[in-house]
């Protein structure tokens, strides 16, 4: 760049004017700071060169570089300078990359640290009451009484369904120990008849044999009184 410059100063207007105009070229894909170094440098040249023919050159590149820092500034907004990506900035926080290795990566966590005026913590302002009418507190009160009465009914509702259904499960249970009983009982009497029976028919039988004996006994005893008497 400064021999850029050296070349304007030295030569005559026509080529001043053509330097100035490859050099505002040149000069406006370069960034701001260039263009003001440049210009400072073009600046104290031109100041310290007596040369009459040379302050026409000066004035016009002085305005020039007006105009090209101008451009330099629009030109640095749309080709912004780059990021380091290596350093992240989060709110409280700041992500620096280090050791970038082909095995891993590693980062530096840096906290900031606290501010020492915390901010208080917002509450909501609770919305205010409205005054209300007698005429509301009474319909409220009405349906505070009917809501009560409708969950005591409600109550005495289910403790009556409860109490029915205790007393269903008693009667059933009363009712299978009543048909439990009344079965034990048949076949115990069923049991009693069958005993008695047989202890009839067993008596029977063993009436029949003495009876039988008997008759045997009788007949054996006519027999031999018919044999004495035969043979007397």
């Amino acid at each position: 760049m400064g021999s850029c410059l050296l070349i304007l100063l030295s030569h005559g207007p026509t080529l001043q004017n053509q330097c100035l105009i490859q050099s505002s070229l040149a000069l406006s894909h370069c960034c701001c700071c260039c263009c003001c170094c440049c210009s400072r440098l073009c600046l104290l040249t031109a100041q310290h060169l007596h040369i009459p023919t040379m302050a026409k050159t000066a004035m016009a590149y002085k305005e020039k570089m007006k105009e090209l820092s101008m451009l330099s500034l629009i030109c640095s907004c749309f080709y912004p300078e780059p990021r380091n990506i290596n350093i992240y900035t989060y709110d409280d926080m700041e992500v620096k990359q280090i050791n970038k290795r082909a095995s891993g990566q590693a980062f530096e966590l840096i906290l900031k640290p606290p501010s020492p005026i915390s901010e208080a913590p917002r509450t909501l302002a609770s919305p205010k009451k409205k005054d209300l009418s007698l005429e509301e507190i009474q319909k409220k009160l009405e349906a505070a009484e009917e809501r009560r009465k409708s969950q005591e009914a409600q109550v005495l509702k289910q403790l009556a369904e409860k109490r029915e259904h205790e007393r269903e499960v008693l009667q059933k249970a009363l009712e299978e120990n009543n048909n439990f009983s009344k079965m034990a009982e048949e076949k115990l009497i069923l049991k009693m008849e069958q005993i008695k029976e047989n202890r009839e028919a067993n008596l029977a039988a063993i009436i029949e044999r003495l009876q039988e004996k008997e008759r045997h006994a009788a007949e054996v005893r006519r027999n031999k009184e018919l044999q004495v008497e035969l043979s007397g």
